[in-house]
């Protein structure tokens, strides 16, 4: 009876698809690296909170490291080590791999911008002495989410003369902090029978910055005059300067290990930072490739990727072409031979609110790197769906380099789901598939990722470019 039941057992374990806790698969050593690599993910986290930052980071980082800025016709061998930075929302950077450029290129795409709150052009009012931003939601949100948690302000302004004032105030524990009110629950019985889309308005998303008016006025804004006057004494600016500023309001609070035993982390970013940094650190240390290695941080993903600095821009293209010619072949060439991961998050499985996901087809804290063969929503619309050669060629290679990887689609069929850059990639004839790491409360300003599925996504990442 014993030699027939351990005869079943492992005709399951040979035929059946089981994804186990990554955990009970890691050696003691695996664990160390888990936790080293978390901590400095955590750093970047907490340094990179927006797109013009993550790309100041990446730059820092890269530079360090031997990359060099590179520009269209400079020489290029194998083992070279270069990058370009556009418009500082965006980088792309490269090694240069021992085989010839005809064979393409491994390329890793992952964005570096998140659910956030724009200033809009005109922001500064007051009302009843107080002194109010008024501000346009980036990404999608839950826009309750936003009220009443601190918040930090980030970016650039570029005044009149021309000069570009950086800014980012909140993030140092002596900084003031800056926040969105929300109502009192005494008074809130009409507010909480609303549709939860409508709880909190866009328009309700104003930031309290102040309430101090200017001493010798009493002609009326007077704290609205006051908090211009202290933006002028720090940074030379007038009130039409917002007009050419890019301010975004982001949450104030650092990211924390999470958990009694310290496996999660709790921060603002994961989507998708925990994706771009180990995209970033696994091209930091590639050595001697056989491909040439390249990995983007995009922006504007999570608007659609418009605009010059998101990846509907030919920005990717353009640099792959470059370095085609530079090392005698064309972008079309490269880009037809070339494979791709889109390093972008799916849903953690929720148990509280399980609902949503189909169980056979989620992702699952700790079962490691997630790869999505589709995006899309409902009828897979938006998706570029990876082949199912291309899938297998990356599961061959997960499960050769003892990658911990499992499958997810991003919640049930008829439930709603999303898309990433990959459909973009994918229209350049490049073969693409989706991989990342699974998130709890994504979008929120307070997401949670293992530190065991981050380390995957940097092993994965590092053994596919590397290939």
């Amino acid at each position: 009876m014993k030699e027939k039941k351990d005869a079943v057992k492992e005709l399951k374990e040979k035929l059946f698809l089981n994804r186990k806790n990554g955990y009970r698969l890691i050696n003691e050593d695996e664990e160390n690296m888990i936790s080293v690599f978390a901590e400095d993910y955590r750093r970047f986290l907490d340094t990179a909170k927006t797109e013009r930052e993550a790309v100041c980071e990446a730059v820092r980082i890269l530079e360090s490291n031997g990359f060099t800025e590179y520009r269209k016709g400079m020489e290029l061998k194998a083992g070279d080590r270069i990058y370009r930075n556009n418009r500082g929302k965006a980088v792309v950077t490269a090694v240069i791999g021992t085989a010839p450029i005809d064979e393409g290129v491994r390329l890793c795409a992952a964005h570096i911008d998140s659910p956030r709150l724009d200033l809009k052009q005109n922001p500064l009012y007051e009302d009843n002495e107080l002194a109010l931003f008024k501000t346009h939601y980036y990404g999608g949100i839950k826009k309750y989410q936003w009220t009443a948690i601190p918040l930090s302000l980030h970016g650039v302004i570029v005044k009149a003369d021309g000069d570009t004032v950086t800014v980012n105030i909140g993030e140092d524990d002596n900084d003031p902090i800056f926040c969105v009110t929300d109502l009192l629950p005494h008074l809130a019985t009409e507010q909480m029978n609303r549709n939860a889309t409508k709880i909190i308005r866009g328009e309700d998303l104003n930031i309290l910055i102040g309430s101090v008016p200017f001493k010798d006025d009493e002609s009326g804004e007077a704290v609205k005059l006051n908090i211009m006057h202290i933006l002028f004494e720090k940074y030379g600016i007038t009130e039409s300067d917002f007009i050419s500023a890019e301010l975004e309001a982001v949450p104030a609070f650092r990211s924390r290990d999470l958990g009694f035993d310290r496996s999660l982390i709790g921060g603002y970013g994961h989507d998708d930072r925990c994706c771009a940094f180990p995209a970033l650190m696994a091209t930091v240390n590639c050595q001697n490739p056989v491909h040439t290695a390249v990995t983007v941080l995009t922006d504007k993903e999570e608007t659609g990727s418009d605009g010059n600095t998101g990846l509907c821009s030919a920005y990717l293209n353009y640099f792959i072409e470059d370095i085609a010619e530079a090392l005698g072949s064309d972008g079309r060439t490269v880009l037809s031979a070339s494979e791709c991961l889109s390093a972008d998050v799916n849903a953690a499985f929720d148990p509280t609110f399980a609902e949503v996901n189909e169980r056979y087809n989620c992702a699952y804290v700790n079962k490691g790197v997630c790869i999505t063969k589709y995006t899309g929503a409902r009828g897979k619309a938006g998706t570029s769906d990876a082949s199912a050669e291309f899938a297998g060629r990356i599961r061959r290679l997960m499960d050769r380099e003892n990658v911990i990887w499992q499958t997810g689609e991003l919640g049930k069929v008829d439930e709603g789901g999303g898309g990433t850059v990959a459909a973009y990639i994918a229209n350049l004839n490049v073969d693409t598939i989706d991989m990342g790491v699974p998130v709890l409360s994504m979008h929120a300003p307070f997401e949670v990722i293992s530190k065991l599925d981050l380390y995957m996504a940097y092993k994965a990442f590092s053994v596919f470019i590397s290939d």
